[in-house]
């Protein structure tokens, strides 16, 4: 009924020593597993991060609907303001114009520009003033009797080109370049920048 085993080599190991062996073995395992699961949690919401970026490059992007020049002195051949219409990209969020920068590159150097509250609205922060959201449009109005542009013996006119890069607040960039006709007609007319 009962067998005996007489021969040592038929004999299973057991001992301190194999269950030192299988508990080191399971720490590994679990180490390995908790460096996998954090690991796949930093990757995920790096991959959340960077994706709204990109959303936001490409959705906080601000278009420019139009670029006029107001001749100041059509014998002189010089504007008076230069006139950006703006609005923002299709779905885009709200844009904060007063956290833009308009880096603008002219005939007399090379200038980083940046929102300025409109004479006669004092009362009305900046923030709140110039705010671009998917039905707005706004004006950004440009000095060419300044750097730049131009100087104050010489300003922006006839024949004279810029280029301006448009910066949002999520480093989203337009890219525009002004070009200005070769002969003004007449003092107060709009021309096609």
């Amino acid at each position: 009924m009962f067998e005996f085993i007489t021969d040592n080599e038929d004999r299973g190991q057991v001992g301190i020593g194999t269950l030192i062996v299988f508990i080191a073995m399971v720490l590994v395992a679990a180490i390995a597993a908790g460096v996998l699961i954090n690991t796949a949690g930093f990757l995920q919401s790096q991959a959340e991060a960077t994706g709204q970026e990109s959303t936001d490059l490409v959705s906080e992007r601000i278009d420019v609907t139009s670029e006029v020049g107001i001749v100041g002195n059509a014998s002189n051949g010089t504007l008076n303001e230069i006139r950006i219409s703006v609005a923002g990209a299709a779905g885009s969020d709200q844009i904060d114009l007063s956290e833009t920068t308009i880096e603008a590159v002219g005939p007399n150097g090379q200038e980083n520009l940046v929102f300025v509250n409109p004479t006669g609205v004092d009362n009305i922060s900046a923030s709140e003033y110039a705010v671009l959201d998917g039905d707005s449009q706004l004006t950004i109005v440009l000095n060419p009797d300044v750097s730049p542009f131009g100087s104050s013996s010489e300003p922006f006119g006839e024949s004279d080109t810029s280029s301006l890069e448009i910066v949002s607040p999520s480093s989203a960039t337009t890219s525009i370049s002004l070009d200005s006709p070769d002969l003004y007609e007449e003092d107060g007319e709009a021309v096609r920048l």
